[in-house]
């Protein structure tokens, strides 16, 4: 009689869980930042906790947006296209984390396996 192991069923490849707190986590911070940098820079008062400051309504640059990408590319482990920013920016951090990151889940489905 020969012992083995049972191995799972093969169902081709596993997609791996989106990393959705961590890509949320870090564009949020980033995106927070850049309001704080450019509210600085124009002298605008902004509200002193991150959580307001993402509710804040302050327009959210797609360009600067774009930029803030590339945070998020190292966690996912590949380089997202500039579609998934809406093109003319958002009214606060908190509009731009709502589209930005079903989008950039989606990005991660096709490039991980799975379906979109």
């Amino acid at each position: 009689m020969t012992v083995g192991t049972l191995a799972p069923p093969s169902s081709g490849s596993v997609l791996a869980p989106f990393p959705s707190a961590a890509v949320e986590t870090s564009l949020r911070g980033e995106l927070i930042q850049a309001l704080k940098d450019e509210a600085s820079i124009k002298g605008i008062a902004l509200p002193t906790s991150d959580v307001d400051i993402a509710k804040a309504a302050f327009q959210v640059d797609s360009l600067v947006v774009v930029s803030i990408l590339c945070v998020v590319e190292s966690i996912v482990g590949f380089e997202l296209p500039e579609s998934v920013v809406r093109t003319g920016g958002y009214r606060s951090v908190d509009s731009a984390l709502s589209q930005l990151l079903p989008g950039i889940e989606t990005q991660w489905k096709k490039r991980k396996g799975g379906k979109p």
